[in-house]
């Protein structure tokens, strides 16, 4: 027998297991710690399986403030999203390069998990680095994710879009601390679905179809 080979063999496999574990402990550790905020919660970041989604019924009063299309158009905020229609609302910035990807990717799953049915939903994505996403930049980023004409993107003031983020409960001083949150309402006066975490297209398009009192999109 090889007693060399067998012992280098065993070396191996031994420094393999335990580079194993320590990276097991790492991303144990990592996810126990999370990161905290002022408002006492653990938020966790960097991939979609980071935390589980929390489902939860609120009520928001959205303030009266003007925000920028992708299109370069001022709308006040409140009345763009008042049609009567469904809505699907979300929080991003173009330079994010964790929550923020994954988020637009996820409206982009929904777009096509819709189908033809997309075009009777409103897909709201608002900036929280407004100083960087200019109207060009957000064009530019909707078109990288393939937004289709019911998908908009909004800017505008620094002060509008803290206020819009307050409104929703998701403010959290600093852009680097975004966490990922996807909103659902089925009509103006019913209350808001929001999704804590990453949520799978699959979910978001149950709660749309809860929302509206659809059973499916009728395919």
């Amino acid at each position: 027998m090889n007693w060399k080979r067998l012992n280098c063999d065993h070396a191996r496999q031994k420094r393999v297991a335990v580079a194993a574990l320590a990276a097991a402990c790492f991303c144990l550790s990592g996810f126990a710690q999370g990161e905290k905020h002022d408002d006492g919660h653990t938020h966790h970041h960097g991939g979609e399986n980071a935390a589980s989604v929390t489902r939860l019924s609120e009520t928001y009063v959205i303030p009266e403030v003007t925000l920028v299309r992708s299109d370069g158009a001022a709308v006040r905020f409140p009345a763009e999203i008042e049609d009567g229609g469904p809505i699907i609302l979300n929080f991003i910035y173009t330079t994010c390069t964790a929550v923020c990807p994954l988020m637009s990717r996820l409206f982009s799953e929904v777009q096509e998990e819709l189908g033809k049915a997309h075009s009777n939903v409103q897909m709201v994505s608002i900036s929280i680095d407004p100083e960087h996403d200019t109207p060009a930049t957000l064009a530019r980023h909707a078109r990288k994710f393939g937004a289709g004409r019911q998908w908009q993107h909004y800017t505008g003031s620094a002060e509008a879009s803290i206020a819009v983020q307050r409104a929703f409960k998701v403010y959290r001083g600093d852009k680097m601390s975004h966490t990922p949150a996807t909103f659902v309402r089925g009509a103006p006066g019913q209350p808001w679905v929001r999704l804590e975490g990453f949520a799978s297209a699959e979910e978001v398009v149950r709660e749309y179809l809860s929302a509206v009192r659809v059973t499916s999109l009728g395919r």
